[in-house]
């Protein structure tokens, strides 16, 4: 272990850091190595949707263009909150060796850190759609920044604050969580003006891969981080990155065409030919939450978040204490393994969304769904094996594609541009209650190696409740998932929109 960098990371007690520390420090080549498969990948990946059929929606060079710049910035920035959402997840290996946070601490402080950004909408949605997505999205970067460099600051200086850490983490967590959920209601709301309703099954896909590029940047850049820095880098860092994201997002994104320069558009959603004032946010929370297909899919995404984080937060725990998958390529690349079958499965959603059904989204959720149900019908079979990671990395890919066409581009199909925030803040609100009761549950329900001893936790036949609290959730998920299979947007249309209306018929 290199003595002066344990300093660096906590001078006051440096022996106690050693478990904070791995040493397993990364030559560049291994670090190229491992970001390569994602770069091939992407490559591919944009030759293919090059080369599809275009969707019948004519922009000048200019327009692509300058909407290419805004949603990358905005597209990188959300995965980048990421980055300093799910770092938790990899600092608690390191707490947890330390004896800082057993795995019902971390379901604990992630559950209330979940609950938090679930109810957060009720504020955050309405803002959204009052002060524009890039300025909500400024907010929830920079206040993500903070929290995470306090978190930092706690390891740093907890011998001599002398708080609790599970008190300080919950704490700070949920601060951190509650500036996080601007991030999807901005993402959408900015895009919702930008993107016509038969574009967006390919933004949808693009969702889900900036999903799994943050993903990979909390799951395998803070485990980078951790191993050769400690863990205090592992909030510190996603900090500064967030601060830099700010200032690129605060010059280049803009909520609009017109107000970058251009000129705004029909987007062809379900506010789009509406002309008149706009409603408050109790009229909007109303009509959104008497709109069955909105309710509908709350209720799958629901069931999704549940899903996602009972699959991504505990797989790699579990591939750490069955002996059996503790060299599993998978899960020691589990950000990069995500991270591909996020990327493959967005694009496979967005591109049978727009060209195979017509811009639905309940078929691409309902076949998602289906898969879901195959790869828990196999865990029962493939927990003492190698084929234990595969299905894990296939039930990922499963819930990202989900997760990114139904929050990421639904809410702007059937909230309408007007309404995006409320609408994903609804719709991700239920997300993360979904995410909070799995971490409170399978915090309490599975196997753990300080409370239950290393023996047991070793056994797989232990681990079987695992599978088995998920199978209920797939089941309704699909069920809902069949339920919206025809559902389309139908648009509001009023006199004072007759001319525009006549005018987009003429067009098409």
């Amino acid at each position: 272990m290199d003595a002066p960098v344990v300093a660096l990371v906590c001078p006051e007690r440096a022996a106690d850091c050693v478990l904070f520390k791995s040493g397993k420090c990364m030559s560049l080549a291994a670090l190229a190595l491992e970001v390569l498969p994602i770069v091939i990948l992407l490559g591919v990946i944009g030759v293919v949707v090059w080369r599809l059929p275009k969707v019948e929606i004519k922009h000048s060079a200019e327009f692509l263009a300058r909407r290419r710049v805004n949603w990358i910035i905005l597209g990188l920035t959300y995965a980048f909150l990421y980055f300093g959402r799910y770092n938790l997840a990899v600092a608690k290996t390191s707490l947890d060796q330390a004896g800082l946070m057993s795995n019902e601490t971390f379901g604990h402080i992630f559950g209330i850190g979940s609950v938090v950004y679930g109810c957060a909408f009720l504020i955050n949605g309405p803002l959204c759609d009052r002060l524009g997505g890039r300025t909500t999205l400024l907010i929830g970067a920079a206040g993500s920044a903070i929290a995470n460099a306090l978190m930092g600051l706690f390891l740093f200086k907890r011998n001599e604050i002398g708080i609790d850490l599970s008190v300080a983490f919950t704490v700070l967590y949920a601060v951190n969580m509650y500036f996080q959920s601007f991030g999807a209601v901005s993402i959408v709301k900015v895009n919702s003006s930008w993107f016509h309703v038969r574009e967006r099954g390919m933004i949808g896909g693009i969702f889900g891969i900036l999903i799994s590029l943050g993903l990979y940047f909390a799951y395998d850049w803070n485990r980078i981080i951790l191993d050769n820095l400690g863990v205090n880098f592992v909030f510190f860092i996603p900090a500064a990155v967030l601060l830099v994201m700010f200032v690129l997002a605060f010059l280049l994104v803009r909520d609009t065409p017109g107000k970058a320069g251009l000129e705004d558009f029909n987007t062809g959603d379900a506010t789009s030919d509406d002309k008149g004032p706009a409603l408050s946010p109790v009229q909007v929370f109303k009509k959104l939450l008497t709109n069955p297909i909105i309710i509908t899919i709350a209720c799958i995404e629901f069931c999704s978040g549940f899903l996602r984080n009972a699959i991504m937060q505990w797989g790699p725990t579990v591939s750490k204490v069955i002996p059996a998958h503790h060299d599993d390529f998978i899960f020691n690349n589990w950000g990069m393994v995500n991270c591909c079958a996020g990327i493959l499965s967005g694009i496979f959603a967005g591109i049978i969304s727009d060209h195979v059904f017509k811009s639905r989204r309940g078929p691409v959720a309902t076949i998602l769904y289906a898969g879901l149900l195959v790869g828990c019908g196999c865990l029962f079979a493939v927990l003492h094996n190698v084929m234990f990671g595969v299905t894990f990395a296939f039930m990922s890919l499963c819930v990202i594609g989900v997760h990114g066409m139904l929050s990421g581009t639904a809410t702007m199909d059937f909230g309408g541009s007007k309404n995006a925030g409320i609408a994903t803040g609804i719709i991700d609100a239920f997300v993360y209650l979904g995410s909070g009761a799995q971490a409170f549950l399978l915090g309490r329900i599975l196997p753990d190696v300080t409370r239950d001893g290393a023996d047991y936790a070793a056994d797989p036949d232990n681990w079987y409740v695992w599978p088995l609290c998920m199978l209920p959730f797939i089941l309704v998920g699909l069920g809902l998932s069949i339920r919206i299979w025809n559902a389309t947007v139908k648009k509001e249309k009023k006199k004072e929109s007759a001319p525009a209306l006549e005018k987009e018929a003429q067009a098409e």
